[in-house]
């Protein structure tokens, strides 16, 4: 899950494949204009490998058909040379606005900046580029503060608001790294009992968490509980403490299709629910009022609640609701 983007790694390798087909089939090149004389919306996504891209991506293609317009979509699969050419290479062929998330501080500036030289609006996706780097017209994310906030004080009690407890952060100086890290920590100033004996940096992924989580655990075997700041690494989290025979609570942010498993098994207590299938439609929604000069009202940011998923509301939602209808085939 929002400075370089938040890679929140968990899906398969088949989600990239059929990512790939898909972007096959959305990013020929495509003439200036599509049926009609309507401009064409250029989409730049940082990978097609994280489940929340590949989501955002289809409530892109959805809403886009849906409008009756043409979207021409590319994935930098996390290389940010690619991406600044890829944006340029979308901006030659005049598209009408740019959806972007960005790789990272590089291909944030050097795109929005084009764009903004090319007086084509800019939608930012998830990641925020930095102040100074250019002109939004919008910014569309998680609310990432109040979701680690919530699902640290709901931990908190979970456990008596008492004991110790160890931090896994994703990749440092993103901008989701950075507002799950302020979010929690608020809610560690109000709840004095609390301790944090152990934090590592585990860059999203589960195999990372894991081994961090195994030596957290040897030098600490007596915490309580682990704050992943996303799903893939509260469950490599939850697993490394299964594996040393240890209970310990377990909690992330995405609401990813294996997140709801864990957490209907009892593998691990909790996740906070992006919406990402939504900003991908909310995001063509402002691209189209954008370019159609209706785009005066549409907030400067945009920021999206999540929906906290624990063992007693996991029956009552299902992750197409913030996925997408593909969500579990995507996995």
């Amino acid at each position: 899950m929002t400075s370089r983007k938040a890679v929140r790694i968990g899906c398969a390798a088949v989600a990239a494949a059929l990512a790939a087909l898909s972007l096959a089939a959305c990013g020929q090149d495509s003439s200036a204009s599509s049926t009609g004389g309507k401009k064409v919306i250029g989409v730049s996504v940082a990978d097609q490998k994280s489940l929340f891209y590949v989501a955002e991506v289809a409530g892109i293609k959805d809403e886009a058909k849906k409008q009756g317009y043409d979207v021409n979509i590319t994935s930098a699969n996390n290389d940010s040379s690619a991406q600044v050419k890829q944006v340029n290479d979308l901006l030659t062929k005049q598209v009408g606005a740019l959806i972007f998330t960005p790789q990272d501080s590089t291909s944030a500036a050097a795109g929005v900046r084009a764009a903004n030289n090319a007086n084509v609006p800019v939608v930012a996706v998830d990641e925020r580029p930095d102040p100074g780097q250019g002109k939004l017209a919008t910014y569309i994310a998680t609310d990432s503060v109040k979701a680690a906030y919530n699902l640290c004080t709901w931990m908190f009690k979970q456990i008596g608001d008492q004991g110790d407890i160890a931090i896994l952060h994703g990749v440092l100086g993103s901008t989701a790294e950075i507002q799950r890290t302020q979010g929690c920590q608020k809610a560690l100033k109000e709840t004095p009992g609390i301790k944090v004996v152990a934090e590592a940096t585990a860059n999203w992924d589960e195999t990372q968490a894991f081994s961090a989580t195994q030596n957290i655990l040897t030098a600490h075997p007596e915490i309580k509980a682990v704050f992943g700041e996303s799903d893939a690494m509260a469950l490599g989290a939850a697993k490394a403490a299964k594996q040393a025979g240890k209970s310990i609570f377990s909690v992330g942010i995405d609401g990813f299709p294996t997140m709801f498993d864990g957490i209907a098994s009892g593998l691990t207590q909790a996740t906070e629910a992006q919406q990402p299938y939504k900003m991908g439609q909310m995001a063509v929604d402002n691209a189209i009022a954008l370019m159609n000069g209706k785009g005066a009202d549409i907030p400067q940011e945009q920021y999206q609640d999540t929906v906290l998923i624990d063992k007693d509301t996991v029956k009552d939602h299902k992750v197409e609701e913030f996925y997408g209808p593909n969500a579990r085939s995507a996995q």
